[in-house]
């Protein structure tokens, strides 16, 4: 589709483009929160009129729900001018009708909320061209501006600068860690760029889904791409899917653990409940031992004596099950290494050089030089000397 509501400047058509499927496909652009209306070729049951509410997208992944009128036809990557706080706005149609019904009851917005601004019209070439105008400041803009904020001396980080559709009015993205004193810094953003301000304080995870990037995984940012929800990721997701807490690889970009960390835990959650508590400890005659890690997708508990924690005896889940019945009689086994499951370590193939070019300086080392002398050939027939009495 035709992008141009994002920063990654992927053209700024109103015409569909990806699999060109009448509008509905919203694929084919800057990735932003796409997804497919797969609601958008139907009809409504027995002649119903259909629900006049429309999803646009502004800069990156800013969305807001917007009624229409019912003599306007919409299709999914039209530019739509919308009605604004001040002015008007200009935005990217993302889904229409009851795709959006169904979104609306999702998050408990209702149709009658007077809050919900309108549809103007489908945006005309000068809506367009102005909006392209105002667009190509921002970059110019947001530089500005942190040269203010670095003189006013201000504890604060400056992320993106969005313009409305008509330059009414500019809003300024920020992080910052305590409450900041904006009363000097609008007075010089009013005065330098002669329109209304308004400071906007986001999160560090709604900082890197403007920004955007390349996770660790190689593909786009989760944030950026299509997630909306932000939930708090805790430690304990890594430790439940028994990874090491290592900050360096479980932060993301934003500096915060990863939000993927989130997608698998339920699974292992469901999946823990038929393994014993961690804390469980194996009553012996031999001694009492300690549970050191366990594999979900095995099913494998490794327990330890004290004295012997460089040796760990992997046991069966429901083996462990039965010594901890034994320990509850009051019985204790003789020892784990007969519950214990003896791992068959895979041997790895062996590769070898079959070429016998081993050494990856092989090129750097200096030809070998012959440095004896060649002897010269005797000629075949020798030459007499002359007689020197003839």
């Amino acid at each position: 589709m035709g992008c141009g509501s994002c920063s990654s400047g992927c053209g700024s058509g109103s015409l569909p483009r990806g699999c060109k499927n009448n509008g509905a496909c919203g694929v084919g652009g800057c990735g932003k929160l796409d997804f497919f209306d797969w609601l958008a070729d139907m009809e409504s049951p027995n002649g119903e009129p259909t629900f006049p509410f429309a999803e646009v997208r502004f800069k990156n992944t800013r969305k807001e729900f917007f009624k229409f009128p019912s003599d306007l036809e919409l299709h999914v990557g039209d530019l739509v001018t919308t009605d604004a706080a001040f002015g008007n706005d200009v935005g990217q149609v993302t889904a229409s009708e009851e795709l959006v019904r169904i979104q609306m009851r999702n998050r408990n917005i209702k149709p009658d909320d007077k809050s919900i601004e309108k549809i103007l019209r489908k945006s005309t070439e000068e809506d367009i061209e102005k909006w392209k105008a105002f667009r190509a400041k921002e970059k110019e803009t947001l530089l500005k501006t942190r040269n203010i904020i670095t003189e006013l001396k201000l504890d604060m980080k400056l992320s993106d600068v969005e313009y409305q559709g008509d330059g009414a009015k500019a809003i300024f993205y920020y992080t910052a860690d305590s409450r900041v004193d904006f009363r000097e810094l609008i007075k010089v953003l009013a005065s330098s760029f002669k329109t209304r301000i308004e400071m906007r304080q986001i999160g560090a995870r709604q900082e890197a889904a403007r920004v955007g990037g390349i996770g660790s995984c190689g593909r786009e940012l989760c944030c950026s791409t299509w997630l909306t929800d932000f939930r708090s990721v805790p430690t304990s997701a890594a430790r439940y899917q028994q990874l090491a807490i290592n900050p360096l690889k479980l932060a993301g970009q934003c500096g915060k653990l990863k939000c993927c960390l989130n997608y698998e835990l339920d699974s292992y959650l469901d999946a823990l409940k038929d393994f014993p508590d961690s804390n469980t400890k194996l009553e012996t005659k031999k001694g009492v031992a300690f549970h050191q890690k366990t594999d979900v997708f095995k099913g494998l508990m490794w327990f330890a004596y004290p004295d012997q924690l460089n040796n760990p005896i992997p046991i069966e889940v429901e083996r462990v099950k039965k010594i901890v019945e034994l320990n509850k009689k009051g019985k204790k086994p003789e020892d784990l290494k007969d519950f214990g499951l003896q791992l068959v370590v895979e041997k790895q193939p062996d590769f070898e050089n079959v070429v016998g070019q081993d050494d990856l300086k092989r090129f750097d080392k200096p030809k070998p030089t012959n440095k004896k002398k060649k002897k010269r050939k005797k000629p075949f027939f020798k030459k007499k000397r002359p007689d020197k009495n003839a």
